[in-house]
């Protein structure tokens, strides 16, 4: 699969030559120099969204783990941009509150990754489980120079939600796409989906959280999907939210989602939740925190540049018959 069939960009806008190694070193010192810790903004700063503005931050994958803080894992757009080529240097973000937000710092970059391309970069949308007593973070990377037909889908383990994690490779047997997912059911049971250009696949996951156990099966029922899938599960329904292929008159994806019975399918579709937003792309995830659900995505809105993305947050609704009330983005809001 050809992966600017994936982003509906050209190839020109995407390409990654090769940097001179200095260079690439000069970046990742001056990104990580610039990636510090906040426990809440400063005085008189405003709050709200984007919630995180010292670095560019997309494709938020939300959870609320065991010590009942909300832990954000968004991939990390570089600047300057060169497209989507240059995201690495993952950070983990968590609250307690909704407000006051902490930046847990870098966890992983591609230069850690023993079996990644050697160029570094693309480190696209990842995702974090948890299970007796680890936590799993799952991310797409490509294995060699031509990253199109390479990507695979890594996991990095820890005892913490949002540091100390190391490279456990990557998951094998799986096709060349992007975007993974995990969701842990009730009875324990975590099931993984991937997919981009269309093709959205999910199946089970063995007890050891990193590899497939029997085959990756076809989604079916979800209308126009491109990318950026995301699971929940609420009052014994599954939804399967998605990033869709619009792209009228400049505005770009929209947000769909589906809803079954089974954590695999079939799903019947349920229509749009979220509209375009202002930036190219939009990939988002939904958690229930507090009793409150929250609809996690990003924007443009602090860059005005497609590939200098922020992530966001707004409240989520649903209607009495179990579907979604269509998600209305925010912006800013003055502190006092």
């Amino acid at each position: 699969m050809n992966i600017h069939n994936l982003l509906k960009i050209p190839a020109s806008k995407s390409k990654l030559t090769s940097l001179p190694a200095t260079l690439v070193i000069s970046l990742g010192i001056l990104s990580a120099v610039s990636c510090f810790a906040q426990d809440k903004p400063a005085a008189n700063n405003p709050v709200g969204n984007p919630f995180v503005r010292d670095i560019y931050t997309a494709d938020p994958s939300a959870h609320v783990w065991k010590d009942g803080r909300l832990y954000v894992y968004p991939s990390h757009d570089v600047s300057p941009p060169r497209g989507c080529d240059l995201m690495d240097q993952y950070h983990v973000y968590s609250t307690d509150d909704m407000v006051h937000w902490k930046d847990h710092g870098e966890i992983l970059r591609a230069s850690q990754l023993e079996w990644g391309r050697p160029e570094g970069g693309f480190m696209w949308a990842p995702d974090c489980a948890y299970k007796n007593g680890t936590y799993y973070f799952y991310f797409p990377h490509p294995s060699g120079t031509e990253w199109n037909s390479t990507w695979k889908i890594g996991v990095a383990t820890s005892k913490n939600p949002a540091s100390d994690f190391k490279s456990q490779g990557y998951i094998k047997g799986l096709e060349s796409m992007i975007d993974p997912c995990v969701f842990v059911d009730d009875d324990g049971q975590a099931y993984f989906y991937y997919g981009g250009g269309g093709t959205c696949k999910g199946g089970k996951l063995k007890d050891n959280m990193v590899a497939i156990d029997g085959e990756m099966q076809k989604m079916e029922g979800l209308e126009d999907f491109h990318e950026a899938s995301w699971v929940h599960k609420r009052n014994g329904i599954y939804y399967l939210s998605y990033s869709d292929n619009h792209d009228v008159n400049g505005e770009h994806n929209q947000m769909r989602y589906a809803t079954s019975t089974n954590p695999l399918g079939p799903w019947t579709s349920k229509g749009i939740y979220m509209d375009p937003t202002d930036s190219y792309t939009n990939h988002g995830s939904i958690v229930q925190f507090k009793g409150q659900w929250y609809a996690f995505y990003h924007n443009s809105a602090l860059s005005n540049q497609d590939w200098l993305r922020s992530i966001c947050v707004d409240k989520l609704y649903y209607n009495a018959d179990g579907t979604i009330k269509k998600v209305v983005p925010t912006g800013f809001i003055k502190s006092n």
